[in-house]
C-alpha cells in the first residue's frame, strides 16, 4: 500500500471535528509521516485507557504529555510520580538537539510551557500531606493492605458496620484498634453477639498484629484528620486544569499502601460526585502508574470494587488511565473497559515474553501497514503502537505512533525550586498540620470508664445493702425474748465460774 493510502487511512480514522489532544505522527515503513496526524479526542478520554510498555521505553513522558494537552485544554489531572521526576511540569522545558529532531520530525514547532502543578505526599515530606479516615477508607480496602484474608475482612466489616450503626467516626488507627479490643474482649462483645456476630480473639489479635506492623513504618499517617477534599483535584488556575501529582519515591517500598490509596480517592469520587453524562471533555483524568500492584494477589471483594468504579466512574466525568508493563498486568474485566490503548515497546527475551506478546497483539485491531507482532519489539523510544475510540466509539486504526515530545521540563524541579513550590501552596499549609478530633478512641474510652464507674456504684450499693440486712437480721435475733433468755443464762454461767458464784463441787478444796 502507498504512502499516500496510508495518510489518507489514517487521517480518516483519527481525525474529528471535536477537541482532542494531538500524541503524534504515524510511521510507515520505518518513516515518520507528519502528514499522518494521531489524535486523540478529549470526548472519549473518559472512556478510559491504557499505557503499557517496557522499562525505559518512555512510559513517563507519555502520561506527561497527555497531562500537559489536558491541563491546557482545561482539564484538571491527577498523576502518581514514582521516581519524583514529575515535578518539573510546573516549568517550561529545554530545547535541545533530540527534542529539536522530533519536532521538526512531527512538522510542529516545539513551544516550551509550564503549567499548574501541586505537590501532595503520603507522608506529608515531599508534598501536601494526603489523608483519608478509616471510615473513608472502607473495610474492602483496607482489607488489601493488611493482607487479610476473606474471614478477617468479614471481621473489618463487623468493625465498620458496628461503628456506622453506632454513629462512631473511626478516624486513625488508634480508633480501629479501641474498637476491635471493644468489642472482642470488651463491653461490646456480648452486646455484638446476636446482631453482628461474635469475633474471634485469634483473628482479633491477628489483625492487630498486623496494624501494629503498618505502624511501625509508618503507614499510620496515612489515616487521620483532616481528610483530603476530593473537590481539591478539580482546581483550575487560569482556566488550565491543575494538575496534581501524587509524589511516592518516598514510600516506594510499601507500593500496595500507595496504589491501595489511589484507588480510595477513585472510590470517593465515585461516591460522592453528581452524574454528568457524556461531556464534551471529561472533568479529571486519573492516571494509576504501577497498576498491577493493585491487581497482584487481590481478593474478589477488592476486585468486584474495583471493577464497579471503573464501570460507572465515567458517568461522573472521570476519565481512568492504568500504566504498567503489559497488558496482562490488568485483569480482563477491567480490560474490557479500557477504550484507548498506548503500548510501547514489548521485550520478547523469554517464553513467557512471546506468549504474553502473542496475546497483547489479540487485543489489537488488525493493520494492513504493519506486521504487529514484529513490529511491537521493534519500537524505539517514545514510539508507541496507538488505537483509541473515535467521537462515535468506534476504535480507530492501529498505528505506529512517533509521540510528540513535552514542553515542560522532562525531570524534577530543582531542590530549591520544589521547596518554593511546597512555600506557595495553599494546599500544603491546608493538610500540614493533623488534627484530633473527638471520635472512636474517645468515644469509647470515656463509655467503658462510666461503665465501671457505674459497676462499681452497684457493687457498693450491694455491700451496703447487704450489710443493711445482716444488722437488721442480728438485732432481730437479739432482740427476741429467746436470745434474751439465752443470754441472761450465758452471763449467769461465764460470770459464775469466773468469780466463783456458783456451786461448788464437795471435796474440791
Amino acid at each position: 500500500m502507498s504512502k499516500e493510502a496510508f495518510i489518507e487511512a489514517i487521517n480518516k480514522s483519527y481525525s474529528t471535528s471535536l477537541p482532542t489532544i494531538y500524541l503524534g505522527a504515524g510511521v510507515y515503513q520505518g518513516e515518520i509521516v507528519a502528514d499522518a496526524k494521531v489524535n486523540l479526542p478529549l470526548r472519549m478520554m473518559n472512556r478510559h485507557g491504557l499505557v503499557t510498555g517496557a522499562t525505559g521505553s518512555g512510559k513517563t513522558r507519555t502520561l506527561q504529555l497527555m497531562a500537559e494537552q489536558l491541563s491546557a485544554a482545561g482539564v484538571s489531572v491527577f498523576m502518581p510520580d514514582m521516581k519524583g521526576d514529575l515535578s518539573g511540569m510546573a516549568k517550561q522545558g529545554t530545547a535541545n538537539d533530540k527534542i529539536n529532531e522530533r519536532a521538526v520530525a512531527l512538522g510542529i514547532s516545539f513551544r516550551p510551557a509550564a503549567f499548574p502543578v501541586e505537590l501532595y505526599s503520603l507522608s506529608g515530606k515531599v508534598g501536601a500531606q494526603m489523608r483519608a479516615t478509616v471510615t473513608e477508607f472502607g473495610p474492602v480496602l483496607l482489607g488489601k493492605i493488611l493482607e487479610l484474608n476473606d474471614t478477617q475482612t468479614g471481621v473489618l466489616n463487623i468493625l465498620f458496620k458496628y461503628a456506622d450503626d453506632k454513629k462512631l467516626p473511626v478516624v486513625d488507627f488508634n480508633d480501629l484498634k479501641k474498637l476491635l479490643n471493644y468489642l472482642t474482649e470488651g463491653p461490646g462483645a456480648a452486646e455484638i453477639k446476636g446482631d453482628y456476630g461474635k469475633i474471634s480473639p485469634a483473628t482479633s489479635s491477628t489483625i492487630l498484629r498486623k496494624i501494629v506492623s503498618l505502624e511501625q513504618q509508618g503507614v499510620d499517617r496515612i489515616f487521620g484528620e483532616p481528610s483530603f477534599d476530593i473537590e481539591d483535584l478539580f482546581q483550575k488556575v487560569d482556566g488550565q486544569g491543575v494538575i496534581s501529582i501524587l509524589n511516592v519515591s518516598d514510600v516506594q517500598n510499601q507500593p500496595a499502601i500507595f496504589s491501595t490509596f489511589m484507588l480510595s480517592l477513585l472510590a470517593e469520587i465515585y461516591q460522592t460526585m453528581p452524574e454528568a453524562g457524556d461531556l464534551d471533555k471529561p472533568k479529571l483524568v486519573f492516571f494509576i502508574d504501577e497498576a498491577h500492584l493493585l491487581f497482584n494477589d487481590a481478593p474478589k471483594a477488592f476486585m468486584d470494587q474495583i471493577e464497579q468504579v471503573i464501570r460507572l466512574i465515567r458517568s461522573k466525568g472521570v476519565g481512568v488511565f492504568f500504566c504498567t508493563q503489559i497488558t496482562q498486568d490488568v485483569s480482563p474485566a477491567i480490560l474490557a473497559q479500557l477504550g484507548n490503548r498506548v503500548q510501547h515497546v514489548i521485550r520478547a527475551f523469554t517464553p513467557n515474553d512471546v506468549k504474553a506478546l502473542k496475546e497483547t497483539v489479540k487485543t489489537f485491531p488488525r493493520s494492513e501497514f504493519y506486521d504487529m507482532e514484529q513490529q511491537f519489539t521493534q519500537l524505539g523510544t517514545g514510539q508507541a503502537f496507538i488505537t483509541v475510540l473515535n467521537e462515535k466509539g468506534i476504535p480507530t486504526a492501529t498505528v505506529v505512533t512517533h509521540l510528540s515530545p513535552p514542553c515542560s521540563l522532562m525531570g524534577p524541579l530543582p531542590e530549591g525550586e520544589y521547596q518554593q513550590q511546597l512555600n506557595a501552596s495553599d494546599a500544603y499549609r491546608k493538610y500540614k498540620d493533623s488534627e484530633d478530633p473527638q471520635s472512636a478512641f474517645e468515644i469509647l474510652t470515656e463509655r467503658m470508664k462510666n461503665d465501671a464507674a457505674r459497676a462499681e456504684d452497684q457493687k457498693e450499693v450491694k455491700r451496703t445493702t447487704k450489710g443493711k440486712q445482716e444488722k437488721s437480721t442480728f438485732e432481730e435475733v437479739i432482740n427476741s425474748p429467746v436470745a434474751k433468755q439465752m443470754g441472761r443464762e450465758l452471763v449467769r454461767g461465764v460470770f459464775g465460774v469466773l468469780f466463783g458464784t456458783g456451786r461448788r463441787r464437795k471435796g474440791l478444796f
